[in-house]
């Protein structure tokens, strides 16, 4: 089955803001999906980025103005500075692949979970209690909280490589079967033109 790899980082509010987008342009041309949550920090390095409180005063302004575009244009609710905004996103990241590795659930909705109960619900995505509850309401066992942290570590270390390998320089970055690469969720229309094979 051709599938895509999807590379994000469970704090950005632009993978939160592509929806389930992915999952139902997946659906609908038979792909499946490979997700892989990455460490920030050093893929904006290996890309030449740099982390949100390194840039200049007016790329961080243009970024507020793009949020908020961003947001109308979705219709998904958005809080631009939330409570719990920067913290850290490995307890999130490795729930998620200890999720991806048991089956049983919905992937797609946990990922949209984690993303949304920072930028949406205002929540601390550290938090042991609100991975446990973004686990179960994408039903899964809760238990993946705090069971697969070693084997997480290891898959987030792996997951960063690989990413910065494939050229992975932000999130939400998608690499399709044939090395397409399409960066934001801005280019969720290409991808979905690539996939029925019109781009």
């Amino acid at each position: 089955m051709a599938h895509i790899d999807y590379y994000f980082f469970t704090l950005s509010p632009w993978a939160y803001l592509a929806g389930n987008r992915l999952e139902e342009m997946a659906a609908t041309h038979g792909y499946s999906i490979a997700y892989k949550p990455v460490e920030s920090t050093r893929v904006f390095a290996a890309g030449g980025g740099k982390p949100l409180n390194e840039r200049p005063a007016a790329r961080q302004a243009y970024r507020w103005q793009e949020l908020e575009r961003a947001q109308i244009k979705t219709g998904l609710p958005l809080t631009l500075k939330p409570a719990f905004f920067p913290t850290n996103p490995a307890p999130s990241a490795y729930a998620i692949i200890a999720a991806q590795a048991a089956g049983g659930g919905d992937i797609g909705a946990l990922v949209q979970n984690v993303l949304s109960a920072c930028w949406a619900e205002e929540k601390n995505i550290a938090d042991e209690a609100v991975i446990r509850d973004c686990l179960k309401a994408a039903g899964f066992d809760p238990d993946l909280a705090d069971s697969g942290l070693l084997t997480g570590a290891m898959a987030y270390e792996s997951n960063t490589e690989a990413a910065i390998e494939a050229g992975v320089f932000g999130s939400p970055f998608y690499i399709t079967d044939s090395g397409q690469r399409f960066w934001g969720q801005d280019r969720l229309d290409d991808l979905a033109a690539h996939l029925a094979g019109r781009l």
